[in-house]
């Protein structure tokens, strides 16, 4: 990882939240003493690389009226990259990943209902071809808020 010291403010400060504003680059720019050019550059870099894989806004979807579950599916090896393609084609879909385990894809699914929910299950389903999926819905909601200190101040 080849980061300098205003990478790894910059990194800091975006961890803790992005200004809403019209022009959120340029106070952030403003904060970090330096440009906006500058910050947006740097942004791509640090996506570009990978060290950066997401940025955007976190927030409790319970809140805006969405309901949300964990879903483990049987895939067979050789058609994961497939099934994968299919399952994060849909929009409610936030994360999808690998698990070593029978069940070895698992994936996050956000939704206006319950019903909804279902409604998508039953089209991944049929879309994959693979019955074998379990919804498990949460019955309590943990949200951990962890931030890395990349910065030596």
């Amino acid at each position: 990882m080849d980061l300098d010291k205003m990478d790894a403010r910059l990194l800091d400060y975006i961890q803790s939240g992005l200004p809403v504003s019209p022009e959120p680059y340029r106070e952030m720019a403003s904060v970090l003493d330096t440009n906006e050019e500058d910050i947006i550059a740097r942004l791509r870099r640090l996506i570009d690389m990978g060290i950066i894989r997401r940025l955007g806004a976190v927030f409790d979807s319970r809140k805006v009226g969405y309901t949300g579950t964990l879903c483990a599916m049987k895939v067979p090896t050789d058609r994961i990259t497939e099934v994968a393609g299919i399952i994060n084609a849909f929009p409610g879909i936030t994360h999808n990943y690998l698990r070593d385990h029978d069940y070895n894809m698992w994936f996050t699914l956000l939704a206006e209902s319950q019903e909804n929910i279902g409604a998508i299950l039953d089209e991944i389903r049929k879309k994959t071809g693979i019955a074998d999926l379990i919804d498990l819905p949460a019955e309590h909601i943990f949200k951990i808020r962890v931030n890395f200190d990349l910065s030596e101040e």
